[in-house]
């Protein structure tokens, strides 16, 4: 069962977030003694077919197009004047017998009140309807999304129709103004972002109460898919789940086809979960980590609480104007000096640093923008430069914090052998290694521990909310309450 109950969709957020679109891109042309006539012209996503076949798969809004008018159907076109801030949608004109395998075919009339737009025709008007509404001289100027993501390498696709050559089109101005606009997050994407953690946090806590070993990974997949749809209507997931137990666990992308959560775990192995649900296009991502038996083993506890109390300090420390590269690196050094407490590392901690044998046991960065997309945009903006160095090179922003900002904190500790390997033999990172120690880990996994935060301006909330602890991992894996029900000396534990 679920306390939860999914949210009603406001369309003003969209609306919102033309509006704020529009003053960027106004405040952007006026500064560079720009006309501010023209349109910006976004496609939205195109159903697809699997393969050659008439199957056609789960659709989903390309992720710009959702942010600004937030349309559920594929195959729309959205525009917005930017001289009078007026949007504009073009819906596909549908046959007739769509009407009997598909359902009703609405008028345009549904389409405006439903998204809140102020016009709405068919994609074969597009060429009439910018020339009539354009107030300006010559030919329209239509401003078409192109650029590239920093998280994937791949460029957004711009716009195109037949006939677009009769317009002036400008592939440069769009995308990195849109992008920035992505990455402070308004009260109304925060109370859907919210609501994505809430349910997926539920759904994560289920996982745990109902996991036993003998069990197929998938089936904790399914668990969690089952609960966050049942309950919080969450159609999407906001990434592939990973759902990793034993080894797998030090594999950081595990959960794609050729490593399926297919692993029969057993007792005394330790599962690491990455699942995010994904409500209205806004997006979670939540990683837990536990003994699927229940109790943690002093091995067990030790790397999990040097992940712990980096992924506490980091929170601790974020506020507006602090560096993310500065944060990553806080969380390294907790780890090792943790790893160096429990005798698996030893030697200068600071030695380490400049060695960056952090890479080693964190080779992913501490965290990434989180919003429509699980990896949202404006990581690496214009005048913000990726670091080169192991572990760094792999963050997936190097900014400082800025208030209303969603970003992720979740530090990782994993025994890769390619990794660990190379490490150990390697003249200036050998001398670290306890070997005896570290023998004991070498099948041991790894451990990650990940929440969504939001920068407020003093410092941060934690939109998550599971059990951390050790002990609270455990009493809700027995049965216990979550939140754990306070005592009369108001103590949880």
């Amino acid at each position: 069962m679920s306390s939860l109950t999914p949210p009603p969709i406001p369309m003003e957020l969209h609306a919102g977030n033309r509006k704020k679109l529009v003053d960027s891109i106004r405040r952007h042309l006026s500064s560079s003694n720009r006309s501010l006539d023209g349109f910006v012209l976004l496609q939205g996503g195109e159903e697809k077919n699997r393969y050659c076949t008439d199957h056609a798969e789960l659709f989903r809004q390309e992720s710009y197009f959702a942010y600004l008018f937030g349309v559920r159907e594929p195959d729309f076109y959205g525009a917005i004047d930017i001289g009078s801030g007026k949007s504009i949608l073009f819906i596909p004109r549908l046959p007739d017998d769509y009407a009997v395998w598909l359902g009703e075919i609405k008028p345009l009339s549904h389409f405006k009140e439903t998204y809140m737009v102020d016009m709405v025709f068919y994609v074969d008007e597009i060429i009439q309807v910018f020339n009539e509404q354009f107030k300006g001289s010559g030919n329209p100027l239509l401003y078409l999304l192109h650029g590239l993501n920093t998280d994937s390498s791949n460029f957004s696709k711009p716009a195109s129709f037949e006939g677009i050559e009769k317009f002036e089109t400008d592939l440069t101005t769009l995308h990195p103004i849109l992008a920035e606009c992505r990455v402070i997050k308004s009260s109304l994407e925060l109370q859907l972002i919210q609501f994505a953690n809430d349910i997926s946090s539920e759904a994560h806590i289920e996982v745990m109460r109902r996991v036993a070993p003998g069990m197929k990974e998938y089936q904790m997949e399914s668990m969690f898919l089952h609960h966050s749809y049942m309950y919080g209507g969450c159609r999407h997931c906001s990434y592939t789940c990973i759902c990793a137990t034993g080894d797998n666990s030090a594999v950081l992308h595990y959960g794609h086809a050729a490593a399926p959560n297919d692993r029969t775990f057993e007792d005394g192995d330790l599962a690491l979960l990455d699942m995010g649900a994904e409500y209205h296009f806004y997006g979670s991502d939540i990683t837990c980590s536990f003994p699927v038996n229940g109790k943690f083993t002093s091995d067990q506890s030790l790397i999990y609480n040097a992940v712990l109390e980096a992924h506490n300090s980091v929170i601790s420390a974020m506020k507006p104007g602090v560096n993310w590269v500065d944060m990553h690196k806080l969380a390294e050094r907790i780890i090792l000096e943790s790893l160096k407490k429990g005798s698996i590392l030893t030697g200068d901690v600071d030695d380490m640093m400049v060695q960056r044998l952090g890479a080693i046991f964190m080779p992913h960065g501490l965290g990434h923008f989180m919003g429509i997309d699980t990896h949202d945009t404006g990581g690496y903006p214009k005048g913000v430069e990726r670091p080169k160095e192991p572990g760094l090179k792999s963050l997936r922003t190097a900014r400082d914090l800025l208030e209303g900002m969603v970003i992720t904190v979740e530090p990782g500790c994993y025994f890769i052998k390619a990794l660990l390997i190379p490490a150990m033999e390697k003249t200036t990172t050998s001398k670290f290694f306890n070997r005896e120690t570290i023998e004991r880990f070498r099948n041991f996994g790894g451990v990650r521990i990940e929440s969504d935060l939001v920068v407020t301006a003093n410092g941060c909330k934690n939109m998550t909310n599971v059990p951390r602890e050790t002990w609270e991992i455990e009493a809700v894996m027995a049965g216990g309450p979550w939140p754990l029900v306070t005592t009369e000396n108001n103590s949880t534990k």
